[in-house]
């Protein structure tokens, strides 16, 4: 072997006889250290990945699609009771003509004019409406003038035209309501009207957001002309809004009422506010709710606001109807 020479002897560093081992040691120190520190990051690892892999809690997503499930459930059960209710109570809605007159003197000439309407049977044999339809000259100013000045007010002519049926059926008065718009008719027995469906009273009252239906005949017998075929609308256009027009409506079964749907917008004492849309000829149409019972006479709307139709309450409607079942005919037009 090649001496190292002594000048660089002293430069090169000094080792321990066991130096060697402590190396030793230092490596394997350093090799479990890492090993451990390995284990620890593939612990972590193992657990991101479980939680990630893992089946998530989806019970709180579930609740929550089936409640909405629920709701479109039974938002089509209303749209389907909805239009089943609408279509069986159609046929005891009416259309109402009527022709009155307040007798005048030399000094203020009368009035006469015709009336249009609608009501619905509400108990065998009797038919309820609003009361400036089946008294006209109640809510009149015109009449109400003459009859300050003297003037004697006087039905000529009540009729009812039901869907399905080419006769009209005389109306009398048989209750009307000290204060509110309403009144219940007495009709002729016939077979026809014995079979007639009478519309039930709903037993609660409406809460503001329920949807509702309106049966009625907007614009009387101008509005089914203008929906009858075109030959026949062609034939009775020009016609006036009369008991003969109505007649040939009745012959070619085109008396049939509308319906427009909407909602309660509130419920104040006896009248109700809704947004299903009516017109003149509307008065007196039932206003049903979802299950097809009466919560409401259509009364009224506010011109230029589409969610201001009026009605009264049917809860104002039972009096009526147990005053006009307790009088025979004979006595019927007496104020309750």
């Amino acid at each position: 072997m090649l001496g190292i020479p002594p000048a660089f002897q002293a430069q090169l560093p000094m080792f321990e006889p066991d130096s060697g081992a402590k190396d030793h040691e230092l490596v394997e120190t350093w090799q479990r250290f890492v090993q451990g520190l390995l284990g620890v990051l593939m612990l972590v690892g193992a657990g991101l990945m479980a939680h990630y892999y893992a089946p998530t809690d989806t019970s709180g997503l579930e609740q929550q699609v089936k409640q909405l499930s629920r709701q479109v459930q039974d938002l089509q059960k209303q749209g389907t009771m909805a239009s089943s209710a609408v279509d069986d109570a159609r046929e005891s809605v009416a259309y109402i003509y009527g022709v009155y007159r307040v007798s005048g003197d030399a000094h203020a000439p009368g009035v006469r004019t015709r009336v249009a309407g609608t009501g619905f049977v509400v108990a065998r044999g009797l038919l309820a409406t609003n009361r400036h339809v089946a008294e006209p000259w109640y809510g009149d100013r015109e009449a109400q003038e003459v009859i300050a000045r003297g003037g004697q007010p006087a039905l000529e002519k009540l009729q009812a035209y039901f869907p399905g049926s080419p006769i009209p059926v005389e109306l009398r008065p048989a209750a009307f309501a000290k204060r509110g718009d309403l009144a219940v008719l007495r009709m002729d027995e016939t077979n026809f009207t014995a079979g007639l469906r009478v519309l039930p009273l709903a037993r609660t009252r409406p809460r503001v957001g329920d949807p509702v239906s309106v049966i009625a005949y907007p614009m009387g017998v101008t509005g089914m002309v203008a929906k009858s075929p075109a030959v026949v609308y062609e034939r009775l256009a020009s016609h006036r809004d009369d008991p003969g027009t109505a007649g040939e409506l009745a012959a070619l079964s085109l008396i049939r009422p509308s319906a427009t749907f909407g909602h309660i917008g509130d419920v104040a004492a006896d009248k109700l506010i809704y947004d299903a849309p009516t017109a003149r000829g509307g008065s007196g149409g039932p206003v049903l709710n979802a299950h097809g019972e009466v919560v409401g006479v259509n009364s009224a709307y506010l011109d230029g606001f589409s969610g201001g139709t009026l009605g009264v309450s049917a809860a104002e409607l039972t009096p009526l109807i147990e005053a006009a079942q307790r009088k025979s005919p004979q006595t019927a037009g007496v104020s309750q």
